[in-house]
């Protein structure tokens, strides 16, 4: 997407989130829900023009990517701008991660490791306000997502509510599945499971539940995730335009795929009879690189 269309798009999603929060049953809050735009593998150019349409929350992905852009000086004193880190989080990133300039939040707990390293990274700058983190919930229980099982949320936001003094726990992230029908199946479980874990961490922990923030939806669910009654949507590509991420290079001579197509099993380490690493490993490689988050952002 052209820089100049950023503005336009941004306020139409925006128009959307307005449209939608203010038809939620009365049952739900009529506040109208955070938008985090997700700017992962975008050019700093196209952060500007959002931030100059009046965006101020803006999501990365990756460690580096975020500490290279919140440090440049194009960014780094523009008044009001928001980190929030939506990627998969490794332990040994956290002290580097604490270091970005106006970090918001953190949206990607899921283990009480990663909790008390987070803790222990943000704690090294006593004069900070406790860091914002969410909890991630793997509701949809698929291996090539991150975040805790939907049994062991309680678990862990217990943990960063009781052993993570420099942590503010402040609500419950997830991804609901990709593709999903609405219009043949109704609600989206991943969103209803996210909700249940909701009321029975606030029943635990004595917490209102108007305090406690739903993180999902993104660009293919936004809307219908806020019907449901989150309060943080992450949406990028209906902003940016869509990522297409750099693929890996052709081998000269690609393997065959007869095994594949009979039903063989395929050695994915070995080597094949020209020497050529099988490219179906390192195909996988590449993948497993981008998080369940990556996708359809």
């Amino acid at each position: 997407m052209a820089v100049d269309n950023i503005g336009l798009a941004l306020k139409t999603v925006l128009q959307k989130i307005n449209e939608v929060a203010e038809k939620r049953p009365e049952n739900l809050q009529k506040l109208v829900p955070r938008l985090v735009a997700v700017s992962k593998t975008k050019p700093i150019e196209c952060i500007i023009e959002a931030y100059n349409n009046g965006q101020r929350h803006f999501g990365e992905n990756y460690v580096q990517e975020l500490v290279g852009k919140s440090n440049d000086p194009r960014l780094r004193n523009l008044v009001g701008l928001r980190w929030h880190f939506i990627g998969h989080l490794q332990r040994n990133k956290c002290n580097n991660l604490v270091g970005v300039p106006n970090l918001y939040m953190v949206e990607t707990v899921d283990s009480e490791k990663l909790a008390a390293t987070l803790n222990n990274s943000w704690g090294k700058f006593p004069n900070r306000e406790p860091l914002k983190v969410m909890v991630e919930v793997n509701t949809s229980e698929e291996k090539s997502k991150k975040g805790c099982l939907p049994a062991e949320a309680t678990q862990l936001t217990e943990f960063v509510f009781n052993e993570c003094p420099h942590l503010r726990l402040s609500g419950l992230m997830t991804i609901g599945q990709y593709n999903y029908d609405w219009e043949k199946h109704g609600p989206n479980p991943d969103f209803l499971r996210l909700i249940r874990c909701r009321e029975e961490i606030c029943g635990k922990l004595n917490l209102p539940l108007e305090r406690f923030e739903l993180s999902m939806g993104m660009s293919s669910d936004y809307e219908k995730a806020i019907t449901m009654g989150s309060t943080n949507v992450r949406v990028g590509s209906t902003i940016f335009g869509v990522r297409e991420p750099k693929l890996p290079a052709k081998a000269s001579n690609p393997p065959t795929t007869s095994a594949e197509s009979s039903g063989k099993e395929v050695d994915e380490k070995k080597p094949n009879q020209n020497g050529t690493t099988d490219m179906l490993q390192e195909n996988k490689d590449f993948v497993n690189q981008f998080s369940a988050l990556d996708v359809c952002i």
